[in-house]
């Protein structure tokens, strides 16, 4: 259908917003988490599990477009799976995304706790998380949102930082600190690394929603996609690296406020500068909460709109025309998870869920061109059948190494997962068909 002149006005994201948009949701994964794959992997072990990660990212976000311009609903993978697949697809895919966001959250968190516990230590962790979630639920419940120049400007701030750190630390790289004991695990270590290394690039796909604002797709998508990755690679691998050459990368590798205990290391934790980092370190990891914040109420939305989850959680305040049932709901969440998990431990279910859903995604888009060949795809995957499948071989061997190397988590997520399935089956919703109007959410807010 042609689109009408309203909708054409709409079409305003430039390769610069998408570029802020990716990098601003995603840039809290170079200060925090990462590091854990050391733990499991030695340096050179995770460096290898980041560039297979960083090849399956690269495969699969271009694959992921495609679906996003060709079905621009609310639902994202919820409603790719259940067009290709049927309902009990995009339950999965459904369940899978939610668990993505909504405990990328609290990770988030946790670390703006540790970064603030670091500037202050009588400021306990926990209980700063929670505030800071808090914080963040009350702002988007009252529509208080970033503004296309806010997150350029936040996510330069960000990316500034990060060269900033690279440029203190960089004298004092030494290569025997980086290969000493570089991969005490060998090659299973580098499989047991590799949610860590999808940590670096987790939530990308965030971006993908906002596909029909940008003005001319076809060019200006892999403009902003090519430019984030570019970037977040560059730091990604330039902290990394940088990192582990500057004392025994075994003191860093379970911290949830790696950088600034190194900058620590290298000029003294009461050094002006050290305060000053971990400083605006907290504006990098706060437009990443706030960014998993927003996405996962969305998926929240959708799905209670849909039926797939309790339909009170689709209401929106009268007064602030934003989902708030979904945004407490995915703030309960985030609250148990902070009070009962390890960094480590939330950090392996938000990137099951990842992967699982990205392997529902990569699983729909081969479906979707053989069942619907004619469907109008604005963005059609480059390389097809190369990159989906390219993407879908690595999510398949991220898959058994996480769960191979976290049993106890995975249990978990796949005991959730079962028991959604069994009560969805026993109240008959998979016999239910959705409608357009089902997966498609009113415009509650004024995302991008």
């Amino acid at each position: 259908m042609a689109a009408t002149p309203a909708e054409q006005l709409k079409r305003v994201l430039k390769p610069v917003h998408l570029w802020a948009i990716a990098v601003g949701l995603v840039i809290s994964g170079e200060y925090f988490g990462w590091n854990l794959g050391w733990a499991v992997s030695g340096t050179i072990g995770f460096l290898i599990a980041t560039l297979v990660i960083t090849v399956m990212y690269i495969t699969f976000i271009f694959s992921y477009t495609e679906l996003t311009t060709s079905i621009p609903h609310a639902g994202g993978a919820f409603a790719y799976a259940y067009r290709a697949i049927g309902p009990i697809g995009g339950l999965i895919a459904g369940y899978a995304t939610l668990i993505d966001f909504l405990l990328a959250s609290p990770a988030i968190a946790i670390s703006l706790g540790s970064y603030l516990h670091f500037l202050y230590p009588a400021i306990p962790i926990v209980q700063s998380a929670m505030l800071f979630n808090a914080a963040f639920i009350v702002l988007n419940i009252s529509g208080v949102k970033e503004s296309a120049t806010f997150s350029v400007f936040i996510t330069i701030l960000a990316v500034a930082e990060l060269l900033l750190y690279m440029g203190i630390v960089s004298p004092h790289f030494k290569m025997d600190n980086y290969l000493s004991n570089p991969m005490p695990f060998g090659w299973s270590g580098v499989f047991a690394a590799l949610p860590f290394a999808v940590w670096f690039y987790l939530a990308i796909e965030g971006v993908a929603m906002v596909a029909e604002e940008v003005k001319d797709p076809k060019k200006n998508i892999p403009r902003g996609y090519i430019s984030a990755l570019a970037t977040l690679v560059a730091l990604a691998l330039g902290v990394m690296i940088l990192t582990g050459g500057i004392t025994d990368w075994r003191k860093l590798s379970n911290l949830d406020y790696p950088l600034p205990e190194a900058i620590g290391i290298v000029l003294g934790k009461a050094n002006g500068l050290t305060k000053i980092f971990a400083s605006i370190g907290l504006f990098g990891l706060i437009a990443s909460l706030h960014g998993t914040i927003l996405a996962s109420s969305r998926q929240v939305f959708a799905m209670a709109r849909s039926g797939y989850l309790p339909r009170g959680l689709a209401n929106i305040n009268h007064r602030f025309k934003t989902p708030h049932w979904a945004l407490i709901a995915g703030g309960a969440v985030s609250f148990v998870a902070i009070y009962n998990g390890t960094t480590a431990q939330i950090i392996i279910l938000s990137v099951l869920g990842a992967i699982v859903m990205y392997l529902m995604s990569m699983v729909s888009l081969f479906i979707l061109r053989k069942k619907e060949p004619r469907l109008e795809r604005p963005f059609a995957s480059p390389f097809y059948p190369v990159f989906p499948a390219t993407a879908l071989i690595i999510s398949v061997i991220c898959l058994f190494a996480i769960i191979y190397f976290n049993v106890q988590v995975s249990l978990i997520f796949f005991a959730g997962l079962a028991l959604v399935i069994l009560i969805f089956v026993l109240m008959g919703k998979h016999k239910v068909p959705l409608t357009d109007e089902m997966l498609t959410a009113p415009e509650f807010t004024e995302v991008g």
